[in-house]
């Protein structure tokens, strides 16, 4: 019967000595390892002190600040589209409220596109293709 199957079956623990696998169950006795529930830690050196907490630590992580980059021909879409005037003073907290970016976090300026139009906008950096886009059209530029 066995021998048609092509998958092997499952051995069954605990189910008599009979089975093979009863008792223990192929656990041994007492310990960590024979209870129910048990996984070992990632690391775990039976108690010892691990690899990772002896090795000496050096240096620093320096948190990355998010920043948002919008490119120019965004905020023209948005002009043209009346979302935004041109005679206001383009800064995050008027993109996050007529909903280009979707987070009040600084942005970056990038040079992507071209400007129609001279524009103040105020951001927390620009890219020099950005800036010279700018100022070539009659724009200002106000860095935080």
């Amino acid at each position: 019967m066995n021998k048609l199957r092509k998958k092997k079956n499952k051995i069954r623990l605990g189910r008599g000595q009979g089975s093979g696998k009863g008792g223990t169950c192929g656990r041994g006795h007492k310990g960590a390892k024979s209870r129910s529930g048990y996984s070992r830690k990632i690391g775990f050196e039976g108690g010892q002190m691990p690899l990772h907490k002896r090795i000496p630590k050096f240096g620093f992580r320096k948190r990355s600040k998010k920043i948002i980059g919008i490119n120019l021909d965004t905020i023209q879409k948005c002009i043209s589209k009346n979302n935004l005037n041109k005679d206001d003073l383009i800064c995050k907290e008027l993109l996050f409220k007529k909903k280009v970016i979707n987070k009040n976090i600084p942005i970056k300026v990038l040079g992507r596109g071209k400007l129609k139009i001279p524009i103040r906008i105020h951001a927390y950096r620009f890219s020099k293709k950005a800036l010279k886009i700018i100022n070539e059209i009659g724009g200002k530029t106000i860095l935080k």
